[in-house]
């Protein structure tokens, strides 16, 4: 998968395909992943880009998801509290802008977490790009988030990760996100079973 340029790829074994980044790496090739997540990491910065099938939040307006989101990110990151998990931006996405026309709405986030890596006392300070669509036909909320480390603890395990004598490709941007979202499509209804 690692290449020059954006790829498409096929997700969750065919049902969806999207863009990539360049220089993705599968980490379902490194260690084991739950079902419901595809993840792909930059080869040589700590930058991870997550996509997720969640449970449809029917609870939670569509104005209000991609916060409930992002906090909840936020708690199983240890990253909740004052101080730990800042959100800078929500706004809608327009649906002539997606690939993915199912969706009945779908939102953008930015956001800040203080989080620490493999339980380590040191935290890293990680923006965190959400998109957030809804798929209420389908029970399902499916989640993609671009981490992308602001500030890297000096005695964090991420500080040796992100040093390499000869990078493989160019640091992800916020553009790459996008292109992924935009691309991104539903091939098989099969997967919601």
């Amino acid at each position: 998968m690692e290449g020059n340029g954006p790829q498409e790829h096929l997700l969750f074994g065919g049902a969806f395909s999207a863009v990539l980044p360049p220089s993705c790496k599968d980490v379902s090739e490194l260690r084991e992943i739950p079902d419901n997540q595809e993840i792909f990491a930059h080869s040589w910065t700590d930058q991870s880009i997550i996509v997720e099938l969640l449970e449809y939040q029917a609870q939670v307006a569509d104005a209000d998801a991609a916060r409930y989101h992002f906090d909840d990110i936020a708690s199983s990151n240890e990253a909740s509290g004052p101080g730990k998990a800042e959100i800078l931006m929500v706004e809608p996405v327009a649906k002539e802008q997606l690939a993915l026309q199912e969706c009945e709405s779908a939102w953008l986030l930015s956001g800040q977490q203080l989080v620490a890596k493999f339980n380590e006392q040191a935290r890293n300070l990680v923006t965190l790009h959400l998109c957030l669509l809804r798929l209420p036909q389908f029970s399902t909320d499916l989640l993609l988030t671009f981490n992308n480390p602001t500030l890297i603890h000096p005695s964090s395990s991420s500080s040796t990760t992100c040093v390499t004598s000869e990078p493989e490709g160019p640091a992800w941007t916020l553009d790459h996100f996008r292109l992924l979202l935009q691309t991104l499509r539903l091939c098989d209804t099969a997967i919601f079973g």
